[in-house]
């Protein structure tokens, strides 16, 4: 009699378990009454591995979804949020390996606002502001270890005011004016110990007037560097 029982109990059980398992599966990829997706979907790849979870509501994205590459299926290449009620989303790029590379934020299919580039190491490699798709105000290039290598102004995707550069201590090495994408204005050039090389003015990148030299602390003019040029090739040539 308790072989029966035992034997009702673990039919029951597993005819539960299939129906439940049965009726978690008609939830997904479902159409409301108006013929669009709603609720729980997931698509697969050709080869059967998954290309995309997430959740649907009156036939718009609404909240995570997770793509995945067609080789496999173990983490998202790629993670957009949708907000209900809003054109923007907010996209995350990785690699293989769930190393987020790149994030920020989409507005028909444009990107705008602060986007951010990351080294495997969650370090961030640099960020960029847009607007309308293209990059405008500031963008900071930095180090592997966290520190400023670049930091330059934007305007429609062209440099547009001061870039400067410096090196891996934190010292400035460059700084340049642009307009329109070339350099116009005052440059400055420093050595790795911070003093300053060689300084002169640009129009429409090309440099004119005079351009000043400094060596050894003292300042030397555009036509005094080849001369010391010119001097220093022949004490070689002796």
């Amino acid at each position: 009699m308790l072989e029966i029982k035992r034997l009702i109990y673990i039919f029951s059980f597993f005819t539960f378990y299939f129906m439940s398992k049965d009726c978690n599966a008609q939830k997904i990829n479902l159409l409301d009454s108006n013929n669009k997706r709603t609720g729980a979907w997931i698509k697969y790849h050709s080869n059967k591995k998954i290309r995309y979870t997430g959740q649907f509501k009156d036939g718009k994205e609404l909240g995570i979804f997770k793509f995945y590459d067609i080789t496999t299926s173990r983490k998202p290449i790629l993670i957009k949020t949708f907000y209900e009620n809003s054109d923007s989303l907010f996209v995350q790029f990785y690699d293989l390996n769930g190393n987020l590379k790149t994030e920020g934020v989409l507005n028909e299919r444009k990107r705008v606002g602060l986007w951010k580039y990351f080294y495997k190491n969650g370090e961030v490699m640099s960020q960029e502001n847009y607007k309308n798709g293209l990059r405008h105000g500031e963008q900071f290039v930095f180090y592997s270890n966290g520190k400023i290598t670049e930091r330059s102004l934007f305007k429609n995707s062209l440099l547009d005011g001061i870039s400067s550069k410096y090196s891996s201590k934190g010292i400035l090495i460059e700084e340049v004016a642009y307009k329109k994408g070339k350099p116009n204005g005052l440059a400055k050039y420093f050595e790795l110990n911070g003093a300053l090389k060689e300084t002169g003015i640009y129009i429409d990148g090309k440099r004119v007037g005079k351009w000043e030299y400094y060596m050894d602390g003292e300042i030397h003019t555009d036509d005094e560097k080849k001369k010391n040029k010119a001097t220093f090739r022949r004490k070689k040539e002796n």
